[in-house]
């Protein structure tokens, strides 16, 4: 009886985190980028969404359109936990929750370029951010998973 007792505290437990985990994902499934929409933000993004999704992201020139806008960027670099440059520590500093909603803001982003491919992107980010192969692959499979 005892063991079935460990079992269903146990269960309950991991529900119980889980729960957390959703409801932390929820917060930010509504709160996504809404920094972009402030004023020290908007103005930036509207002039500058297109001709990004124009450019091959990585390349020199998407990194110039990026310098163009560097106040917003920074500015909500700093209120999205989100992105790597939120932490000191970068990716190393990130939560898996964190992680979650970086990479469907890279599936998502990759979208909006004309030569858009998250494979690609993932290889620009693994260089950009120091992160391993291992991590690369769990990437990978959780594209896969999410966008099947």
């Amino acid at each position: 009886m005892q063991q079935i007792s460990a079992t269903l505290d146990h269960v309950q437990n991991v529900q119980r985190l889980l729960a957390r985990c959703a409801a932390d994902l929820t917060n930010r499934l509504i709160e996504h980028d809404a920094s972009k929409f402030s004023p020290d933000e908007w103005q930036h993004f509207l002039a500058h969404t297109e001709t990004l999704a124009g450019l091959t992201y990585g390349s020199e020139q998407y990194k110039a359109a990026l310098q163009e806008m560097r106040p917003a960027i920074e500015n909500h670099y700093k209120l999205n936990r989100h992105h790597p440059e939120h932490h000191l520590g970068r990716i190393r500093d990130m939560t898996l929750i964190d992680l979650l909603e970086m990479l469907c803001d890279w599936v998502a982003a990759a979208k909006r370029h004309k030569d858009g491919d998250i494979f690609r992107s993932l290889e620009v980010n693994q260089e950009r951010f120091s992160y391993g192969s291992e991590l690369k692959q769990i990437f990978e499979n959780t594209v896969v998973a999410i966008t099947r």
